[in-house]
């Protein structure tokens, strides 16, 4: 506890002291002074077609109320490089008010800086005024090292500088069809490389969240981290342990649940990472040699891309099962070493003890948590009861998690865990009777789940007397 109150004081002194120095008068002024490179049609071609009409709606709207208006982010850069973007972003110089005076289907948002959701049915087109960096006696706040308020606006170029990656701070003027460029994300673009806005470990400290964000593009976009922009990430990494644990759960779905999962195991492996989301795996250059261990939740990871890439529903409650069942089965070994209780009794304080330590790091929404729990003690009642009673049998048939269970102890008999007679077993039984699983797929209801918003009850109606 000493060392993590010492590490987060280090942490605050640190951070506060380069988010004072990284933009002070002078490297503004000098900014304010660069020129970007505009490139035209003829050699960014970017796919116009693939813009969204509603997007277009935004711009051509604030252009007309003598507002600028840009094509920003995610969206450009996978445009040009031919992939389709999951949303629109537009920078504008229009206030978050100003904006909602424009659209009556406009809501504002955030605390930490504000923005607008422009909804057209399904499809949100977000909003965001440019920012600019924060100055003494303005709207910003810095809170524990980290900035918890940055309602500064500025300028493009301010917002352009503000950015995280070069690939991320160029700008589409739809109007004239050309890119406004001010870091050399073109450039870093062709070149497949993802670099830093910025001196690299203080754009870290500033936010370490921003580790795990190079590690997401890199392995989605299959780029290259420029050399300068990784050297950092493994010295840095125990700053994660600062970043609240909800936020870091919804940075392990981006990363794990899109598709790509085995790349980002690997490169967050090669830099130290794998440890600050799950402490029970040591997967740097010191790691055991590969054992079912080992192996298991890497072929979890294999399941989940193939799945994604198939367009069948994922669940994150399978691949954290996988990722904390060594962990699991070294907590169960030291309860046994102890005599305590029964085998079933073990698995359970085992399960206790893993994921109350686990959510301290990644705040496991209770929801999966719960599908976790459920998938690891079916690994116990598959074992013992194959070829067992058939009343047993029935009984395990009717759990609601037992497609998942039973894809979980083939994943474990792939691993290479003694496991196999029990698998051939329910392998068989489904052979013979093939509704004996309820569903096709694995864990259904629990990818509905995962992705789906809460459901709410439906109030009843109260009844009046008369």
């Amino acid at each position: 506890m000493a060392c993590r109150s010492a590490l987060r004081l280090h942490y605050e002194i640190v951070v506060t002291h380069q988010l004072m120095n990284t933009f002070d008068t002078d490297n503004l002024a000098r900014l304010s002074k660069l020129q970007p490179r505009v490139i035209q049609a003829s050699e960014h071609r970017m796919p116009v077609h693939g813009i969204s009409r509603n997007a277009l709606t935004v711009l051509r709207r604030l252009r007309a109320a003598r507002f600028q208006a840009y094509l920003v982010g995610g969206c450009v850069r996978d445009l040009l490089l031919d992939l389709h973007p999951k949303d629109f972003d537009v920078a504008t110089d229009a206030h978050p008010e100003q904006v909602r005076e424009l659209f009556r289907n406009c809501i504002l948002i955030g605390r930490r800086f504000r923005l607008a959701h422009v909804r057209f049915g399904p499809e949100i087109i977000e909003i965001s005024t440019f920012r600019a960096p924060h100055r003494q006696g303005e709207d910003g706040m810095v809170r524990k090292g980290r900035i918890i308020r940055d309602n500064v606006y500025g300028n493009m170029t301010d917002d352009a500088w503000r950015r995280d990656f070069t690939i991320n701070a160029l700008f589409y003027d739809a109007a004239e069809n050309v890119l406004v460029d001010y870091n050399e994300g073109w450039e870093d673009l062709r070149r497949r490389r993802l670099r830093l806005i910025g001196e690299p470990r203080q754009r870290y400290l500033e936010d370490p969240v921003r580790m795990l964000r190079a590690i997401r593009f890199a392995a989605k976009l299959d780029f290259e981290i420029a050399p300068a922009s990784a050297a950092p990430i493994t010295q840095l990494a125990q700053y994660l342990g600062e970043i609240p644990s909800a936020r870091l759960f919804d940075e392990f779905s981006k990363l794990f649940l899109s598709g790509y999962a085995v790349r980002v195991w690997e490169l967050l492996s090669a830099h130290q990472l794998a440890e600050r989301l799950f402490s029970g795996i040591n997967a740097g250059p010191c790691a055991a040699p590969e054992d079912a261990n080992t192996r298991l939740p890497r072929m979890a990871m294999e399941d989940t891309d193939r799945r994604i890439a198939a367009r069948l529903p994922v669940t994150p409650a399978f691949l954290i099962a996988a990722l904390l069942w060594p962990e699991l089965r070294g907590e169960t070994a030291r309860l046994e070493r102890k005599g305590r209780a029964t085998e079933a009794e073990r698995a359970d304080l085992a399960a206790d003890t893993v994921l109350s330590r686990q959510v301290k790091q990644l705040a496991i929404p209770r929801r999966f948590s719960i599908m976790v729990r459920e998938i690891w003690q079916l690994q116990h009642a598959l074992q013992r009861h194959a070829g067992g009673a058939r009343r047993h049998v029935d009984a395990l048939c009717r759990k609601k998690r037992i497609r998942a269970a039973y894809d979980f102890l083939l994943l474990r008999m792939r691993a290479g865990e003694p496991v196999q007679q029990a698998a051939d077993w329910w392998t068989a039984l489904q052979e013979r009777e093939p509704h004996a699983f309820p569903g096709k797929a694995r864990a259904p209801d629990d990818a509905r789940e995962a992705h789906a918003p809460p459901r709410h009850r439906k109030r009843r109606r109260r009844r009046t007397h008369r």
